[in-house]
């Protein structure tokens, strides 16, 4: 049987809020497969947001021990624009409208920052939309 590579692996994460150093993540594991889709869901307070900034390396937050692996790479070494250029980044639930941009002209901005990234050419208007 053949396993499928793991696009995102979490091993044994522990994580501390930076100011305080109050442990908030005690030995978090995860592994997600290409292709796969998950869902984390927990009560309001369960770490779910704080995963996320995390894995996003957001600074408010320290990893005092484990792993975060994005397709073999370790993300922990990679600062956070670095991490959004690879595909991890967060995006606001409900995103504030800005005057004169259009929610699809911010997204195609994203896509294409991460494609020059890769050394790609833009989307054009016409295949983006």
């Amino acid at each position: 049987m053949e396993t499928s590579k793991k696009m995102l692996e979490i091993r044994d994460l522990h994580a501390s809020i930076a100011s305080n150093g109050v442990e908030i993540l005690r030995g978090l594991n995860l592994a997600v497969g290409t292709g796969e889709v998950h869902a984390i869901m927990g009560p309001n307070g369960s770490g779910k947001s704080t995963l996320a900034n995390v894995i996003a390396g957001r600074p408010d937050y320290t990893v005092t021990s484990g792993s975060i692996s994005l397709d073999g790479e370790d993300l922990l070494t990679k600062t956070p624009d670095l991490r959004a250029l690879a595909g991890v980044f967060l995006a606001f639930q409900y995103p504030m409208e800005l005057p004169g941009v259009r929610t699809w002209q911010f997204l195609k901005a994203a896509v294409d920052a991460r494609r020059r990234a890769a050394d790609e050419k833009d989307l054009s208007t016409s295949v983006f939309d």
